[in-house]
């Protein structure tokens, strides 16, 4: 029904797959999907276009349609004046780049809901982000900026159309790179390093102030620093954002897995929306940590995050979600937080009772809306025992007893919404991650999951065209970008080191190839987003600065390096060479925005380690694996000789050329440049090796 009270009439979102569209799909505005039908209507009526810009579990998404989007005035307005067009900025990042390049440009600041006003012919005008439906706060309301919008078009347009040339040309320009001016080199490394420094939270943890963002990738990058340099600095920084992050609010406490981000400095109050690309960047990253340091509380972290994954994440077929939303049952963190008595009833044991609400930090005054709590370490467990009558030990399994009951209480309330969307780059992410942690901690089902979601892509979002971006209620759509190859080589890359399946390395070189002739820059370095067979796009933007996830510039690079190793093969080494080189003065300038490039650098500045296992049977390798990823040695690559596999990989690998077992006992070859140690017969012995 609608605000009148009669049956509402979909709009042209009906028919998409996109749950963040059809959220819209009832609303009283004429949106239409991004496609030749909306854009030729724009054309023909000479009607400017109102882009709006956002996913599903974005919170002010939902504010602004239920404020302005229901509105039947607004909606008029917006119908009579307006071509509508509704984006899923996660089925279409290209165009969400672009959009919000000009938005950032226009206002100095960017965000989900985005809105932007562009011409017929997609050039973009004004913009901002979430507007309220009325004037307010000294921010104009929405209906007034509609207003404002209609009568520029009509009375000055060709100052609008000067300004969305001159803001077009500004949006070609950021494609621009100045290449080869900047060495490349170590020193770059060490800027980095400085930078983070200057940016970190003594007190808190993580970097900057609040909202305070996990920047996975600048804590992986302090892991490699201290690896290569041996700053104790960069360990401890990275160390005390690990563990403030675990006790935060900000991890789900209950039930595993990290919420977006904190609203405060302290890691406290988040924005609860659960995010695929977070929790893989996030259980990656403590399992890094778990190698360099053997911490239990990394390794805790890394499984409760895959497990929530599994739990909850992963579809049927084996692809992974993208999203869970922050709201449930209408209203933000619901299903999350908890009053004393619901722990009281849940747990139906005053002392237990007792121990968790001091632990958690959950009072009657609450920390979070309406007198509720925010589940957090607030109290260290041994204290916390002593005041509640428990030995550590005791406190301990208590803990763990609370957890599940009050786990199984949680099960019973209304669970947030979930983005059932499946999206091939956030899908290499979670490759990655649970293909390491499932020969870190020896946990199969983890690289079993891995495998599952790396055929999922294979067959559903594969064709003869090439990769595609995203699949939803059986339908795969929209041609890959540069995303999708990069973090999927990278995936396929771990899968095949823990796994030993000789099929995903030479699909990862395979992709590669692929990548390289779809996205390349052969003039400016470095590759576009987007390849020849995407449109109406009036831009070839190069992604290369992190944003919540990495660059696809930089896990490019990253690929290319590692497939340099795998192979032995130099164009791959030349291709990641010129990317780095594209970005030089990025990096100089602003290191943290390229964390994940300089590990790409790292990787090489290193020198990887090619180390090859050959034995006679597949079986014959695990104790030898296990020795190696028993160590953070981010800069190297692992290939498997058995017959089975020379078979797959003899023409792809040179390095495997005369690697073999050894008088029936599996070998170990450590090689670094292409020249190699004498083979080892023992674990030990390459243990011994790798401690070099």
């Amino acid at each position: 029904m609608n605000a009148s009270g009669n049956p509402a009439q979909p709009n042209a979102l009906i028919h998409e797959t996109s749950p963040y569209l059809l959220q819209h799909a009832y609303n009283p505005v004429g949106w239409r999907p991004w496609g030749d039908e909306a854009l030729a209507l724009a054309r023909e009526e000479k009607k400017p276009i109102f882009l709006s810009i956002g996913y599903s579990a974005c919170h002010w998404c939902h504010v602004m349609e239920h404020e302005s989007f229901e509105n039947e005035d607004i909606a008029a307005y917006m119908n009579e004046n307006f071509i509508n067009i509704k984006v899923d900025r996660e089925e279409r990042p290209d165009l969400d780049e672009i959009y919000m390049n000009s938005v950032q440009a226009m206002t100095g600041s960017g965000g989900w809901p985005m809105s932007v006003f562009l011409t017929p012919d997609l050039k973009p005008f004004y913009g901002g982000t979430y507007f309220p439906p009325r004037d307010m706060y000294g921010r104009p309301g929405f209906m007034t900026v509609l207003q404002g919008v209609k009568r520029a078009w009509e009375d000055d347009r060709d100052q609008v159309l000067a300004s969305a040339d001159k803001l077009t040309a500004y949006l070609h320009e950021m494609t621009t790179h100045e290449v080869g001016r900047i060495e490349v080199s170590e020193g770059l490394l060490d800027e980095a390093y400085q930078q983070l420094e200057s940016r970190f939270d003594a007190e808190h943890g993580g970097f900057g102030g609040a909202p305070k963002f996990p920047h996975g990738m600048d804590v992986a990058l302090l892991l490699r620093d201290f690896r290569r340099t041996g700053r104790r600095d960069a360990l401890r920084m990275a160390e005390f954002s690990l563990r403030k992050m675990a006790e935060g609010g900000m991890y789900d406490q209950i039930g595993g897995g990290f919420h977006r981000y904190s609203t405060d400095e302290r890691w406290l109050v988040p924005h609860f929306e659960k995010m695929l690309y977070d929790n893989a960047l996030l259980a990656k990253t403590y399992t890094e940590a778990y190698q360099l340091t053997g911490e239990a509380l990394y390794r805790k972290i890394a499984k409760e995050t895959l497990d929530y994954v599994l739990r909850e994440m992963t579809s049927p077929e084996g692809g992974f979600y993208s999203t869970q939303d922050a709201d449930s049952d209408g209203e933000e963190g619901k299903f999350f937080v908890w009053t004393p008595r619901e722990i009281d009833e849940a747990l139906s044991d005053d002392r237990l009772a007792r121990l968790v609400k001091m632990v958690y930090g959950i009072d009657r005054n609450g920390n979070f809306e309406g007198g509720t709590s925010i589940l957090h370490v607030n109290t260290p467990l041994n204290k916390a025992a002593r005041e509640s009558g428990f030995s550590e030990e005791e406190a301990i399994e208590a803990i763990k007893k609370a957890n599940c009951k009050l786990f199984g209480a949680r099960e019973q309330r209304v669970h947030p919404g979930r983005d059932e969307k499946i999206l091939t780059d956030w899908n290499g992410l979670m490759i990655s991650a649970m293909a390491l942690a499932a020969v870190v901690f020896d946990e199969p089902r983890y690289g079993e999951a891995a495998a599952r979601a790396a055929d999922f892509i294979d067959e559903r979002l594969s064709d003869e065209s090439g990769l595609l971006h995203v699949c939803k209620q059986e339908r795969a759509h929209t041609s890959g970008f540069l995303s999708d190859y990069s973090f999927l080589i990278n995936g396929l890359l771990d899968l095949y080191e823990s796994g030993r399946d000789a099929r995903r390395l030479r699909r990862a070189r395979d992709l590669a190839d692929e990548m390289i002739a779809r996205f390349s820059d052969e003039r400016g370095g470095g590759f576009f987003y987007t390849s020849g067979q995407h449109k109406h796009l009036i831009a070839r933007t190069k992604d290369p600065m992190d944003n919540a996830v990495p660059s696809g510039n930089s896990m490019a690079a990253l690929g290319l390096f590692r497939l340099a190793e795998f192979t032995g093969n130099p164009q791959y080494r030349a291709a990641a060479d010129r990317c780095l080189n594209a970005f030089a003065a990025g990096m100089k300038q602003f290191p943290s925005a390229y964390s994940q490039m300089l590990s790409a650098l790292d990787f090489m500045m290193d020198r990887p380690r090619e180390i090859v296992l050959a034995a006679e049977s597949e079986e014959d390798l695990r104790a030898y694996q296990r020795a190696i990823f028993a160590r953070f040695i981010p800069s190297r690559v692992v290939l498997y000789a058995y017959p089975a596999a020379r078979d797959t990989l003899g023409e792809i690998s040179e390095l495997l050329d005369g690697k073999t077992s050894m008088n029936g006992k599996p070998a170990a070859y450590v090689c670094r440049d292409f020249t190699c140690q004498q083979p080892v017969t023992s674990v030990e012995e390459l243990e011994a090796l790798l401690e070099e």
